[in-house]
């Protein structure tokens, strides 16, 4: 059992609401693992009081900590550098205190982009097909652009309130990266099946699928794949939504957004710690809980 001393090394979780929360069980049973003298707590903090909160933890000399909604966006106004994805996603989910420097970043690209790797994909110069413009879709075409996946269609609702924000990303991918990336109107089927069957992979980034509503799915019907795609979606309550059953039923490769959540806590705890999570161990930890 962790014994809390004068040496522990405080880590936690900012929003609100945090109760549900599983980062505290994997990053809790990672220290003890590892046999580091670290906690990790989770602080019920809404956007009002976010800067109240980081000048506290400032103070008390945190190690870190992550960020949920409310507070991904706010947050860029109380820290001291960006990390590259970071400040081209617009949005931190993870700060590291260094030496009184809190610098952001955000790990959900790279903790996805892991998940496709782990899945034996690789997707340097190939297509994928994203679903979606929010704070998922976005870091994880930030990521991917990083990662030189080659081209990538996004399609989303028309008139949806990300667009402006994705098409700042755009801007910035074309300077920094050789993606290319085009959007197109989620009504449009006809040049949802052309960039499907040029996709390597194709994204779920929205709640569409998400329990309660599991009978709803944005990809009409299992015409739309191919055997050579394959499907992720970041939902994983259900495990198994209506898209990813599609997906298999096409004999596609397809998995959820559970590793998505695993990988994206690891690069936290290695930002944090300089060491490796215990993946595997924290996934069996995990299966028992």
């Amino acid at each position: 059992m962790l014994q809390i001393t004068g040496k522990t090394c405080l880590t936690g979780l900012l929003g609100s609401p945090v109760d549900h929360s599983i980062s505290p069980l994997m990053h809790n049973f990672s220290f003890e693992a590892l046999g580091m003298n670290w906690v990790y707590l989770c602080f019920d903090v809404k956007e009002d009081r976010l800067e109240a909160a980081v000048q506290g933890l400032r103070a008390l000399q945190v190690k870190g900590f992550n960020l949920t909604m409310p507070n991904k966006n706010k947050i860029l106004d109380y820290l001291d550098e960006l990390s590259p994805a970071a400040r081209l996603i617009g949005a931190v989910n993870t700060v590291e205190n260094r030496d009184g420097c809190l610098i952001g970043h955000n790990t959900d690209g790279i903790g996805f982009m892991q998940s496709v790797k782990e899945q034996g994909i690789q997707m340097q110069g190939e297509t994928m097909t994203l679903l979606g413009m929010g704070g998922a879709a976005t870091a994880i075409c930030a990521q991917a652009a990083l990662d030189q996946v080659e081209t990538i269609h996004i399609f989303a609702r028309s008139g949806s309130r990300h667009r402006f924000r994705m098409e700042g990303l755009q801007k910035e991918l074309a300077k920094e990266t050789a993606c290319t990336i085009e959007f197109h109107d989620l009504e449009s089927e006809g040049e949802l099946q052309k960039a499907l069957a040029k996709s390597r992979l194709l994204v779920n980034a929205t709640s569409v699928g998400m329990a309660p509503d599991i009978e709803k799915s944005l990809i009409p019907d299992a015409s739309f794949f191919h055997k050579e795609l394959a499907v992720a979606d970041i939902i994983y309550n259900p495990w198994k939504t209506k898209l990813l059953c599609m997906a298999q039923q096409a004999g596609c490769k397809a998995f959820n957004g559970y590793p998505m959540l695993i990988w994206q806590g690891a690069e936290a705890f290695r930002i944090w710690t300089g060491q490796d999570m215990p993946v595997e161990r924290v996934r069996a930890y995990m299966k028992k809980q």
